[in-house]
């Protein structure tokens, strides 16, 4: 399947998606979900199930290629990794739900026990290993019949792609006319390769991409510097990314962008997150009729080893335990909140320090604290359905998924005023009558306490202030074909118009 082009007017485009993570196929985190669901989205915006968009994302180990998948391209690219200077590729592909996937195959790139790394430690060549994800999907949109006009980067790792448009295929009559949008989904994670691992992706101090004097070298500012246009993932994490807080560095030449640089926040596919019709949850209920969440409730708990008949507040939080998404000021938090009668489900993998106190706490009283460490989308959905508050203390967060899936579960979140959770909760202290959760904000224990407390006065208090909270919170539309899929496709028109008034003026 290759799709059919939608269209703003009489102008038909097709986009191409450069991404390490791809929901179902391959996920750490919310990157993937996003990168999933914009490219379905995208193909359903003029009403035709065919995508405008091809997904390229490597063929990791843990990737299930369906049956009737088809190796429908054979490629040779640089691979400056390789004592024969070339590596052999094939490109899978998998006609996904509204897009295809094409996957790029190469067993010593990607057939490897993790996705960035393991045991904790990133792989050595992940320079490398990216640069021939980059390398492989300009060539196969090279020789594809079918032409793309713009490249969408997802994150640190397809910069190679956008170094090798105006480097090497800076002539190609194909590569070379790419439009590029490059999405940043954490300035965070920025793919600093050190000077002695240039050489991976083909590159070289004084090269005139690579300063001479550099030490490590910055793939994520590379991909800026080359975008037509920049954006991130939500208007309020954009305009943080202009402080020295928040902007890691990249605050001036983020603000040198001007409109080039923008946010557009997350959305979120309102059929795979749809309580009615959730095949993981003990009960289907909707806005309309919320009592199935009841039977959620109880199914959880009593799986977890709670009691369901407590009525007292359980409180959820489900993350990549990473010092950002504020697992340690939840930990350090767990005795003032368990002397207020609450319990706690807490799901994530990552770094097991983080893990720690909530693994001693659910040792010392099983009965009330929980700790799922593992990846398991399916228990994910349950306690979203399942938990009464659900908990996001992130010290940053440019989007965030979870606040949006618990309000369209009826599950009030409890979120700190930063980034996409600022854009996508009303905080009901503020907003009597208006609010759709409860934020604080400054990132400490005591906060997040004073803002749980908050939250579990009003559910005991009941009656039609509660209901009413819930009830907003489920009516929030965050729908991407209703909300950010056209602003991406018009993003996609003016990187076009922008890259052709590039290619007109002549080099900079």
């Amino acid at each position: 399947m290759a799709g059919r082009a939608a269209s703003i007017g009489s102008v038909a485009i097709r986009v191409a998606f450069l991404a390490a993570e791809c929901e179902p196929w391959a996920k750490t985190g919310g990157l993937a979900d996003v990168v999933d669901a914009l490219a379905r989205a995208l193909g359903r915006l003029d009403g035709r199930p065919a995508g405008i968009v091809d997904v390229y994302l490597p063929r990791y180990r843990e990737v299930a290629v369906p049956r009737g998948a088809s190796s429908a391209q054979q490629i040779r690219v640089p691979d400056p990794h390789s004592a024969s200077g070339v590596a052999e590729l094939s490109i899978v592909d998998v006609a996904a739900d509204g897009y295809r996937l094409r996957l790029v195959d190469h067993a010593a790139g990607f057939d490897r026990e993790g996705i960035y790394g393991n045991d904790g430690e990133d792989y050595g060549d992940n320079p490398w290993r990216f640069g021939l994800l980059c390398r492989a999907t300009l060539e196969a949109i090279r020789l594809h019949p079918e032409p793309v006009d713009v490249l969408h980067l997802h994150d640190w790792h397809a910069s190679p792609a956008s170094i090798l448009r105006d480097t090497r295929y800076a002539d190609d009559p194909v590569i070379g006319r790419l439009a590029v949008l490059h999405t940043l989904h954490n300035l965070a994670y920025r793919g600093w390769t050190p000077r002695d691992r240039l050489d991976q992706l083909g590159l070289a101090p004084g090269d005139g991409v690579v300063p001479a004097d550099v030490e490590s070298f910055d793939l994520l500012r590379a991909g800026i510097e080359r975008a037509e246009l920049v954006n991130t993932v939500s208007e309020g994490f954009a305009a943080e990314a202009l402080t020295p807080e928040h902007g890691r560095g990249l605050e001036g030449l983020l603000a040198g962008l001007g409109d080039r640089f923008f946010g557009i926040l997350n959305g979120l596919d309102c059929e795979v997150w749809d309580p009615a019709a959730d095949p993981a949850t003990a009960a289907p209920y909707d806005r309309a009729d919320r009592s199935g969440k009841a039977a959620c409730r109880a199914d959880l708990l009593a799986g977890l080893g709670f009691d369901p008949l407590d009525a007292g507040p359980v409180l959820g939080m489900i993350g990549r335990l990473d010092p950002q998404k504020g697992f340690d000021l939840l930990a350090a938090a767990v005795p003032r909140l368990l002397a207020m009668g609450a319990r706690i489900v807490v799901q994530g993998t990552g770094q097991r320090e983080l893990a720690e106190p909530f693994r001693r706490a659910a040792a010392a009283d099983p009965a009330r604290i929980a700790l799922i460490e593992r990846f398991d989308r399916d228990m994910a959905r349950r306690i979203y359905a399942g938990v009464d508050l659900f908990v996001m203390p992130s010290r940053f967060e440019p989007c965030g998924q979870g606040q949006m899936i618990a309000l369209r579960y009826g599950t009030p979140p409890i979120v700190r005023r930063t980034g996409g959770l600022a854009d996508s909760v009303v905080d009901e202290t503020d907003r009597p009558g208006r609010g759709t959760g409860f934020c604080f904000d400054e990132a400490s224990p005591e906060a997040l306490v004073a803002a749980c407390e908050r939250a579990i006065v009003c559910r005991a208090t009941g009656g039609t202030a509660w209901s009413r909270l819930v009830d907003r919170g489920m009516a929030v539309d965050f729908d991407w074909v209703r909300g950010s899929a056209p602003r991406y496709l018009a993003a996609y028109h003016r990187a076009i118009d922008l890259r052709r008034r590039r290619l007109a003026a002549g080099p900079r």
